[in-house]
Parts: C-alpha cells; structure tokens; sequence
C-alpha cells in the first residue's frame, strides 16, 4: 500500500542507532505513524522538526503496519518557533493535543484550526476554542446552546461539570460553588478579559482531564499552566 500527503508533523521519537518514527497529522487521512530511516541524519533532521509542514509518501504492505515514511520539507517553522518562547509553547501544546487524536480518522476542520493558530500571532482565546473544538471531535462535546435547567438560550453564564451542558443565570444562582464559569466568547463572538480566558481553559482543561487524560492516565501537558498565565495576564 502507499499514499502521499500532506501533514503537519506533531512528535517524533528515536528508533535504533539512526532512524525515528515520526507521527503525523495528514490532511484527509489523519494521525499517522510511520518509520524515517536515517532520520537523525543531517539530511533529514531539519525537515523532522515538530511543527513543520511536510509532504509524506507512506509505504506498507498492509494498512495496519507501522510502515515507512520518505519526507520532504514544506514549511519549515522551528526557527521561527525557537525565536518566540510564546508561539513555542503553543505549538508544542497544540501538537500534544492532536496526537489524542486517534489514528487514521481525519479531521480536517482541527488540523485547520492547529495550523491557523501556529501561524498567526499568539492567542489565547483561538487557543481555547480549539481545546472546545477537540473536544467535540473526540466525542466530549459541550452543549453551550441552551440552558440544562430551563431550556433559556440567552444569559448562559455557567456549565455543569458533571454534565458539560449550560447553565443560565437565573437557574445558576443556587449552585454556583458547584457550576464552572462560561465566559461568553466560547459561545459567542466577542473579546475576552483575562478572567474569561483563565476561566475558559479552566473549563477545557476539567472535561480534557476528566474524559482524556485521567482516562489515559496521561498527564496534562507542563506547557499549558505556563500558555494559561501568558494569555491571563493583566497589562
């Protein structure tokens, strides 16, 4: 078997003396792993940099063996990530958050949003809505469009934690020890204080740690407490 595509390239690890298996977000297949021969080579290691764009040819004789990737650089991003300790962290967050992903199912649409984010200037707010997003697609999607209590589809201020549903305000009043914040921006558009964004990614980061990770027994990733605080920052 043998396809060729493009991809974003999310995580690498040695295998033996001189190779790696890379592993790979590819446009209209999915997450993909796959041998480099040679890959720590001098030839090759520019190109297999987490965060670069790449073009993949993969050969197999059958779908569900590793396989063995030949690479060619596309888009080449590190230097550029090293030169911003901000976008570095992003990057890398957003990378450990696609290889989650299961293999061989596409998703276009959060490979879009991954590239989208690496690409533009840092921001926590896509940054969160991307962790929404994620959410969805592994199964674990909220519903933010009407209240769980009364069925209100406007003044949504809160979501249960048990069943990621919204709250109003009115229906939240009682239980607000118990509710988690919903900043606006994650249901509508708009801008966000520093309080909404620590807020938003306190939401993602439950249902991420109570349906992914703890389910995993995955840790979260180090890097988002640090990106949590740059984006919630107060000037």
């Amino acid at each position: 078997m043998e396809w060729t595509g493009e991809a974003l390239l999310i995580g690498v690890r040695r295998h033996g003396e001189t190779s790696l298996i890379a592993e790979a977000m590819v446009a209209g297949r999915g997450r993909w792993l796959g041998l480099v021969r040679g890959g720590r080579s001098s030839k090759l290691a520019p190109a297999l940099q987490v965060g670069n764009t790449i073009q993949l040819t993969w050969r197999a004789r059958l779908e569900d063996h590793l396989g063995t990737f030949t690479v060619e650089l596309m888009q080449g991003r590190a230097a550029d990530l090293m030169a911003d300790r901000t976008r570095l962290y992003l990057a890398q967050l957003v990378c450990d958050h696609l290889r989650l992903l299961p293999e061989h199912d596409p998703h276009d649409r959060l490979l879009g949003q991954a590239l989208s984010l690496i690409d533009s200037p840092p921001d926590g707010i896509a940054l969160a809505r991307f962790e929404l997003a994620l959410l969805d697609e592994l199964g674990f999607g909220l519903d933010l469009h009407s209240c769980a209590a009364t069925g209100a589809t406007t003044d949504l201020t809160h979501v249960s934690p048990k069943t990621g549903r919204a709250v109003s305000r009115a229906a939240a009043a009682p239980y607000l020890d118990r509710l988690l914040p919903l900043p606006s921006f994650l249901h509508e558009r708009g801008n966000a204080s520093p309080d909404d964004i620590r807020n938003a990614f306190r939401l993602t980061g439950h249902f991420l740690g109570r349906h992914i990770w703890s389910a995993r027994q995955l840790e979260q990733p180090a890097i988002r407490d640090a990106l949590v605080d740059i984006f919630s920052k107060t000037d």
